[in-house]
């Protein structure tokens, strides 16, 4: 498993590193004015359907239901799969064609602060119906990937995102071309669409996977499918619905509050991405051929170690984002249109959804047991509570700390989401956290907080120098800030650990 998991993990790290890239290519350009914020509204809304409909809700009822019918072979795999792929095609054309025909009320609907601002209304319905039909295109790609991660192949699925940000790079350079920098990159992202598309229809095809239409039998596998992905969709909605909310929400603010959610959001998104979703990738599908094969000890124990992978990787994370977010934020996109106010309301943005992280890298791997036994209607629970959570908060602190406020409550609602299904999980005896994971957990506490003390001290002694230099000051700090906290997490943790410890957590 842990082998996959670098897999994954690694092609999503390139797929962060050449994000950055484009976002600072795209900060550097658009900044965070009208044209960013209208950008950032027509790239979300095919992002958040995609996350509900696709790489959220479709995953969790595909995956354990594709696994369970490639056990009664090849022909019957192949059946299910064309009949899902032919429904799938057909339901998101509907929804494409009606989505672009009612732009405009889609974007009055979704981003209602826009209505009586003509400039940013009108780039916004100019830019979605450019970019809604990357929606189909990732819809595909979905698909595909999870039928080649059930067959142990998951490169190519981690690799696609790369494509995203290497088109909208492409397109950015060729700004001059397009009528603003705005289409531009939206031209990018369809364009990604299809590059995606083709690079996962040729890895399916090539294991002879790819589905082709047929006739959309309901029978007694797909109507399983469909009773799994009812709740899901309603349990992916949860964390969809909070940051559409982020989006309404920030268009009634100043102009920048969404750019600075979005940026805010590109760097939170990096743990979650190389961590959570890589690590959860992997586990459902382990975790659903150990239950199908009558082992739920092994079962359990792929999930804590999911849960131990987890938190080894994403405490620097956790240290770096609430201690020195102002550096990060300067270091990364403060250049060109992006001024150093504009990093700091993103810093202070990004530190409020830190305080979520732990949670939010879990929450894929704890909902994995359920996934995995295809009850997907347990985790609907948690998640619409922590959603009813979220949006009261969001709503009480959006007038005094604005999107800080609405990233905060993003935070609070993702603790109550995951202390929930832990808690539905130990109660069905799906899960057990014994005294060895307790004492694993206090152990990388100590760590976070050790190293949010260097991440501290190393700003205080170092500033001074690093202020006397005539250029790159910030990415001098950030770059003297990371080899500090390599080697002191490094050590901390082995000395904490101990290396028969650590050997024990990541042996293959």
């Amino acid at each position: 498993m842990l082998r996959r998991i670098f897999t994954v993990g690694g092609f999503t790290l390139l797929s962060r590193v050449t994000g950055f890239a484009r976002d600072i290519m795209l900060a550097a350009i658009l900044g965070a004015g009208p044209l960013a914020d209208a950008f950032f509204v027509a790239l979300r809304l095919p992002n958040h359907f995609r996350a509900i409909f696709a790489e959220g809700a479709f995953n969790a009822a595909f995956v354990p239901a594709y696994a369970h019918v490639s056990g009664k072979g090849a022909a019957a795999a192949s059946l299910f799969a064309n009949r899902i792929f032919t429904l799938l095609l057909g339901s998101q054309i509907i929804l494409l064609a009606v989505a672009w025909l009612f732009m405009p009320q889609v974007i009055a609907l979704l981003a209602p602060g826009f209505v009586h601002d003509p400039v940013r209304g009108d780039l916004a319905i100019s830019l979605t119906r450019i970019t809604f039909p990357y929606l189909l295109l990732i819809t595909l790609v979905t698909l595909y990937g999870g039928m080649l991660n059930v067959a142990q192949r998951f490169a190519s699925a981690a690799a696609a995102p790369i494509f995203l940000n290497l088109s909208m790079m492409a397109t950015l350079a060729l700004a001059a071309f397009f009528p603003d920098a705005g289409h531009a990159a939206a031209w990018g992202v369809l364009i990604s669409g299809f590059l995606q598309y083709f690079l996962l229809a040729a890895d399916a095809a090539r294991q002879g996977l790819l589905p082709r239409l047929t006739r959309p039998t309901l029978d007694a596998d797909v109507r399983g499918f469909f009773r799994a992905l009812g709740p899901a969709t309603v349990g992916s909605m949860g964390t969809q619905i909070a940051m559409f909310a982020d989006t309404i929400i920030a268009t009634f603010l100043a102009a920048g509050a969404v750019s600075a959610l979005y940026y805010a959001d590109r760097l939170y998104q990096l743990p979650i991405g190389v961590i959570g979703i890589a690590i959860g990738t992997v586990l459902l599908p382990e975790m659903a051929r150990r239950i199908a094969a009558g082992d739920h000890a092994g079962a359990m124990a792929s999930q804590l170690r999911a849960f131990q992978f987890s938190l080894l990787f994403s405490v620097p994370f956790v240290a770096a984002f609430l201690t020195v977010p102002d550096i990060i934020m300067r270091a990364m996109f403060a250049r060109g249109a992006f001024s150093a106010a504009d990093a700091a309301a993103a810093g202070a943005t990004l530190a409020a959804y830190t305080i979520g992280l732990i949670p939010v890298v879990t929450i894929r791997s704890a909902v994995a047991t359920f996934y995995a036994r295809k009850d997907t209607a347990t985790p609907v629970k948690a998640s619409l509570t922590g959603l009813a959570v979220n949006l009261a908060l969001k709503v009480a602190l959006m007038g005094s700390l604005a999107q800080v406020g609405l990233a905060l409550a993003t935070a609070v609602g993702s603790w109550v989401n995951l202390l929930l299904v832990l808690g539905f999980a130990m109660r069905a005896g799906y899960l057990q956290l014994d005294r060895r994971f307790g004492l694993s957990l206090l152990k990388f506490v100590a760590a976070g907080v050790l190293l949010a003390v260097a991440f501290w001290l190393t700003v205080r002694v170092a500033g001074g120098y690093v202020a006397r230099l005539s250029s790159f000051r910030d990415e001098t700090m950030l770059l003297v800030l990371m080899i500090v906290g390599t080697i002191v997490y490094g050590v901390t943790v082995l000395a904490l650990f101990g290396r028969g410890g650590l050997r024990a957590l990541i042996r293959s």
